[in-house]
């Protein structure tokens, strides 16, 4: 396993322009024993992180074409309806694999709300909210940046709701 060089990424540069604060974190991208990427509750392991602290970016598409983005605690998975009915969509399908670098920006692993190719709308799971700060990728698989929720829904003009499964 190669250690990731612990340099700026693009969603760092953000920050630091519009003057929030943050502390990046870096880990090994590590292989599982399929060759599958540790993400999520592997990862907090990996950093003694609460699980509960770290969010994935999903990025989906909703019945009237539009991209939304919704940020759940690693551990949680997105419930659809909720999401929907959270962005004001009839109903909402993640993307595809194959589109995620195309609409984002980024790669499967590496993707942030911060520094997308366009603004989306954005979603934080209710529970975001519950912390002083939070985990998010920082653009790039093996590094992250813990920020406050609050900074991150000002600077996204995102919302919160409850969008997880049960």
């Amino acid at each position: 396993m190669a250690k990731r060089k612990e340099e700026k990424t693009n969603v760092m540069r953000i920050l630091d322009q519009k003057k929030i604060p943050y502390t990046a974190r870096f880990y090994e991208d590590s292989q599982g024993p399929e060759g599958t990427r540790e993400y999520g509750v592997h990862v907090a392991a990996a950093l003694g992180q609460d699980p509960a602290r770290g969010f994935k970016t999903l990025a989906a598409r909703g019945a009237s074409g539009g991209i939304y983005v919704f940020e759940v605690p690693a551990a949680e998975s997105l419930d659809l309806k909720k999401a929907a009915r959270a962005v004001g969509e009839k109903s909402v399908e993640l993307l595809h694999v194959a589109e995620i670098n195309d609409v984002t920006g980024y790669i499967r692993g590496g993707c942030s709300p911060v520094g997308m190719k366009k603004r989306y709308p954005t979603v934080f799971h209710k529970t975001a909210l519950d912390y002083e700060t939070v985990y998010i990728s920082a653009g790039r698989i093996g590094a992250q940046v813990e920020v406050e929720p609050e900074a991150l829904l000002d600077l996204l003009g995102a919302s919160a709701a409850d969008i997880t499964v049960e």
